[in-house]
């Protein structure tokens, strides 16, 4: 009896790590399946891995296993010339499937035609994916999608290995030559794409490859960038929100009908240059500005805002996002979203500074969990009793120390090869279009790299793809980007003096 309860104490201590074993599965295993989409007209056949890569600590001991999902064009028999894009969302603790299932992959998420949640739900064909011109992989960092640190590390742990701008780099980075290696793809051109956290994430890669790996990457493609550590300052900070603010009151019908009448680039350029030439000026003068002066400023800015001046002029002409999406639509009982302002939300209280939730972030939820619970296991044959984390499992986040948007220059400048390229939707407010601009003057003070920085606008938010008519003009400019970035062949990554 002595033995039968010794046994059964014994069961009950090590049960708990056997099931934890059980579903956090093995860290180094994939399946492979094939299929077949068509792309632009062309049927384009393709053979898909998905599954878990090891991280490694420095004494070579399996810490964590990353799940990726591998796409390779089947009958590409030459693989030095096929481009190979890595990817990464943001959050910093997004999952893949946003860019995945939404935006560059062979299938997407059945959505209408805006971006907004139909049933039944599931996936479709994308007919605009890049993978006819591109091999793409979608990596999925520690405590997102199905990756996991190993069962014996706590939470502490974790954190200190892998939630932070530094230590998220450095580990991946490690991963990525990993990566390369095993696919045999060191010859190809390599490029990094990432959404909005994930900007930060492969402009700090651009460095750390080409420094501790020595992988030179011919371009890297930044959607609805963040500010990658470039400072502002509270005066360029306030003032560079009004293009954004102007952009999502055009769209609501919210300004006066000769601002109204104006198509949206048109109305832009003007609130841009009275932002660059005015208003910043005007924001560093703070509380000393003379009140004539002020009172000017907030009926410039009720008018490219659709906010009343009196409102304006109670915040003291710095209008906070969350106020704006708030009280826009106020009068007709309605806020608008954060990450895309053209959705709209309801709230149990017309009062208050800010909505109570994103209404496009629940939108986005609605369509894109069913579909890659379904996606993973039924296209790709990827069986697995993990939770898929689609975000919010990576807190707390390290954020000192960002220097992405320094890494990105510096990488650009020791390899003639790189060019960058930034996609922004103009009703983002999370990470709105005009910073992402900013980003790029800021980054190049000098001018030596505009001719290899490239900017492109779409009439739609953070996750522009999920408009139908953006999915195709995006992707488009993803090929485009890949024709610019490709040199010749024997063309040498060198810089030539320019001689009188």
């Amino acid at each position: 009896m002595k033995k039968i309860l010794k046994l059964f104490v014994i069961l009950m201590i090590i049960a708990p790590s056997l099931t934890a074993q059980q579903v956090n599965t093995s860290m180094d295993s994939t399946v492979i399946t094939n299929g077949q989409v068509t792309i632009k007209g062309v049927s384009v056949k393709y053979k898909a891995t998905a599954g878990k890569q090891p991280v490694w600590d420095d004494k070579g001991n399996i810490i964590a296993g990353l799940y990726f999902t591998y796409y390779e064009r089947s009958n590409i028999k030459d693989k030095s010339k096929r481009p190979l894009f890595i990817s990464f969302n943001g959050g910093p603790g997004a999952a893949s499937v946003w860019m995945h299932l939404g935006y560059t992959g062979p299938y997407k998420v059945k959505v209408d035609n805006e971006g907004y949640p139909v049933q039944p739900y599931g996936v479709e064909e994308n007919p605009h994916s890049i993978l006819d011109v591109a091999d793409i992989v979608y990596v999925e960092p520690v405590n997102t999608g199905f990756s996991r640190a190993i069962d014996s590390m706590d939470k502490k742990e974790v954190a200190k290995r892998f939630f932070g701008v530094n230590a998220d780099i450095k580990y991946l980075a490690s991963w990525i030559n990993t990566f390369v290696t095993r696919q045999n793809r060191w010859e190809s051109p390599k490029y990094l794409i990432g959404e909005s956290y994930g900007t930060p994430r492969v402009s700090g890669l651009s460095l750390e490859l080409q420094n501790a790996h020595w992988m030179y990457l011919n371009g890297v493609v930044l959607v609805s960038p963040t500010g990658l550590g470039i400072e502002r300052g509270t005066a360029v900070e306030a003032a560079n929100l009004l293009p954004y603010f102007a952009a999502t009151a055009w769209y609501h019908k919210k300004l006066s009908p000769d601002l109204q009448a104006k198509d949206l680039p048109e109305l832009l350029t003007e609130v841009e240059y009275y932002t660059i030439n005015e208003l910043i000026s005007i924001m560093a003068k703070g509380g000393f500005l003379p009140n004539a002066e002020k009172e000017k400023a907030a009926i410039r800015i009720a008018k490219y805002t659709g906010l009343s001046k009196k409102v304006v002029l109670e915040h003291d002409l710095r209008i906070p996002k969350n106020f704006f999406w708030k009280d826009l639509l106020r009068e007709e009982s309605l806020t608008i979203g954060r990450l895309d302002s053209r959705y709209l939300g309801i709230d149990k209280s017309n009062a208050g500074d800010r909505p109570d939730y994103a209404a496009e972030y629940k939108s986005w939820q609605h369509s894109f969990t069913p579909a890659i619970n379904y996606y993973f296991k039924n296209h790709l044959n990827y069986n697995t009793d993990l939770e898929y984390y689609i975000a919010g499992k990576t807190r707390p986040w390290d954020r000192s120390d960002n220097t992405t948007g320094e890494d990105l220059r510096q990488a650009m400048a020791q390899n003639p090869y790189l060019h960058v390229m930034v996609q922004s939707g103009y009703y983002d407010g999370a990470t709105d279009y005009f910073n992402a601009q900013y980003n790029l003057w800021q980054m190049d003070p000098s001018g030596k790299l505009r001719d290899r920085m490239s900017w492109e606008g779409y009439r739609s938010g953070h996750m522009m793809y999920l408009r139908s008519e953006d999915l195709a003009t995006s992707n488009e400019h993803i090929r485009e980007f890949i024709r610019r970035s490709t040199p010749k062949e024997g063309e040498p990554a060198q810089y030539i003096r320019k001689r009188n």
